[in-house]
């Protein structure tokens, strides 16, 4: 029998990134071509100025919810008749950023 280690004070619990992103049930994790991965709720309720995931136009695109329309990456504006075509899949909670590329330079 020996005595405890000290080195046990500072032991810590290994990394989870569902507690470190808050992924609840109702969360999807996607992967994207040119960002990453994202997180995405289908459970939540979205906000003025959230970024949602839509289809429109048979493309697959990030929109912010502003007032009653979806302005688009490119600045398109999606309002009135037009969000009948606009089927939202979810609400962007996270994005984990691609290292990887090479035009985005991390140093």
């Amino acid at each position: 029998m020996g005595f405890p280690s000290p080195a046990a004070d500072y032991v810590s619990k290994p990394l989870d990134l569902n507690d470190m992103l808050g992924v609840t049930p109702g969360d999807t994790v996607l992967v994207t071509n040119d960002e990453g991965f994202i997180l995405l709720s289908k459970s939540s309720k979205p906000k003025q100025g959230d970024t949602m995931l839509i289809q429109f136009c048979g493309s697959t695109q990030f929109a912010k919810l502003y007032g009653s329309a979806f302005i688009t990456a490119d600045g398109e504006a999606i309002e009135g008749e037009a969000l009948d075509d606009a089927v939202v899949i979810g609400k962007v909670v996270n994005i984990i950023l691609s290292t990887r590329m090479d035009d985005i330079p991390t140093i």
